[in-house]
Formats: structure tokens, C-alpha cells, sequence
């Protein structure tokens, strides 16, 4: 398995960045495309990488933000799958900004082979969309940032994530956790039948040092997780606290995982 970051919110060494999150992953003879991030970044940077996004086998969007789906007006083409719920008007609850994908479902409808699922849906052997995530924990997805067109609050309930089986364990990964890491994981531990947890990698949607963080950290711990990868929406304190606890290192644009 094998994982290219070609969008982050931290530059590489000769890759660019900006505020999203985009992976080129290849596992088992296939290729996803796990989010695109804002622009064409993603695919600057990976022509620069030697890889070609257009050609992958699948299109995974992790939920209908802009930071994770516009750059999709930039293929054309493939097969897309992503939770019913993504084409949502959203917006920034205080400053009612408008942060939903920039285009409609019948407009990438008629650009890709679109698939929506909020049940899990099996991309091919070794992979699996996650659909709709229950949230079960107490500490997680309790509050919002995000409201809809009518003001009501928007918990991103399209939030998903991807699952890739492995002779070692599942390896998950999440474009910013709006689901809960942990709901996340034991929903992916559900899916594939497989308690074992190889790492998580992606966007974990903490913010500060808190119960949130603690939680989530004795969980990973408890579950002896080998690679923990939090980036992109995950804010200076909770990474300083993860770095403190797994020795983690800054995932930046043009890195590659090999697992």
C-alpha cells in the first residue's frame, strides 16, 4: 500500500500548498484519488510527482466541502462515489461563508460515473467507502461550526471516510473526521470484521488539548495503532499533544507511506 500526499496544508521540499487535503493511493493493483482539495493544485503537484490523478481506478470525496471537493472541475471523467448528502448549501455558522462544493450533483453527474452511498460500498477487493458513520461516542461531534441555507446547525453527517485491508490490519483514512476518529474507526472495525487498526491518516477535525483529544489518544493507544498520521484540519495544539504521545512527524505535500 502505498500513499501520495499531493495536497496539504504544509509544503514539500519542491510541492506547493494549499488550505485542503488530496492523496493519490495505490493498493492492491487499483488507484483512489481521495479527495482534490481547492484548485488544480493536486494535479500540478502530482504531474510534478510522476503520477496521473485522471487515471485513477476511483474518485473517493470524503464529505461536500470546498477544501476537499472543488478540485474536481478539474477532471473529467471516472468513477466518483461520495455519501448522498454531499451536494448540501453549507455555511460557516458565524460567518455565513459559503463552504459547500462549487458544483451541483447533476453537474458532476454528468462528468463522472457518480456513485452515492451512505452505507458502505465496496470499491474493489482491499477497499471500502464507509457511507454514512454512526456517531456513538459522548465526546465526539457534540458541537458545530457549520450551519445549512436555513441557519439550522450542520453536523456534516456525509462525513466518511476509507478503509484498506491488509494482512496486518485495516488502515484508515480520513479527509477531516467530522464523524469522530474513534466513531470512525469502530465503524471501520465493524465493516471489515477486523478489530486490528494498522494507522489512521488525514484530517481529524481537532482543534485544542481537550477531552476530545485525550479520548481519542488513549483510544488509539489502547488499540495499539501503529501509525498515527493526523494532518491538514488538525490544529497546533492537538498535534503538539499527539507528537508528545506517538513522536509524530508534520505530513506535508509530496510525501509518500509506504505500509
Amino acid at each position: 500500500m502505498k500513499i501520495t500526499v499531493l495536497v496539504d496544508n504544509t509544503p514539500g521540499s519542491n510541492t506547493k500548498a494549499e488550505f485542503g487535503l488530496s492523496y493519490f493511493i495505490e493498493h492492491n493493483g487499483k488507484s483512489i484519488l481521495f479527495d482534490a482539495a481547492q484548485t488544480d493544485l493536486f494535479l500540478t503537484n502530482a504531474h510534478a510527482l510522476g503520477i496521473k490523478p485522471e487515471n485513477a481506478d476511483f474518485i473517493v470525496l470524503s464529505h461536500g466541502h470546498y477544501d476537499h471537493g472543488d478540485g474536481l472541475k478539474n477532471l473529467q471523467g471516472g468513477n466518483l462515489i461520495c455519501h448522498p448528502s454531499c451536494f448540501v448549501k453549507r455555511y460557516g455558522k458565524n460567518s455565513r461563508n459559503y463552504i459547500g462544493l462549487n458544483q451541483s450533483r447533476e453537474e458532476l453527474a454528468a462528468r463522472f460515473n457518480l456513485i452515492t452511498s451512505a452505507k458502505p460500498y465496496d470499491l474493489f477487493d482491499g477497499a471500502n467507502f464507509l457511507g454514512e458513520i454512526p456517531r456513538q461516542t459522548s465526546f465526539e461531534s457534540q458541537a458545530t461550526s457549520f450551519s445549512f441555507d436555513d441557519g439550522s446547525p450542520d453536523f456534516v453527517m456525509d462525513d466518511s471516510a476509507l478503509v484498506l485491508k491488509t494482512d496486518v490490519g485495516i488502515f484508515v483514512v480520513t479527509g477531516c473526521g467530522h464523524s469522530g476518529i474513534v466513531n470512525t474507526l469502530e465503524y471501520a472495525k465493524k465493516v471489515t470484521g477486523d478489530d486490528r487498526i494498522l494507522g489512521i491518516m488525514g484530517g481529524f477535525h481537532l482543534k485544542h488539548n481537550n477531552l476530545q483529544t485525550q479520548e481519542t489518544i488513549s483510544y488509539l493507544k489502547n488499540n495499539h495503532v501503529k501509525h498515527v498520521m493526523p494532518s491538514h484540519c488538525t490544529a497546533l495544539p492537538a498535534l503538539a499533544e499527539f507528537h508528545r504521545v506517538f513522536g509524530i512527524k508534520e505530513v506535508r505535500t509530496g510525501d509518500v507511506f509506504t505500509f
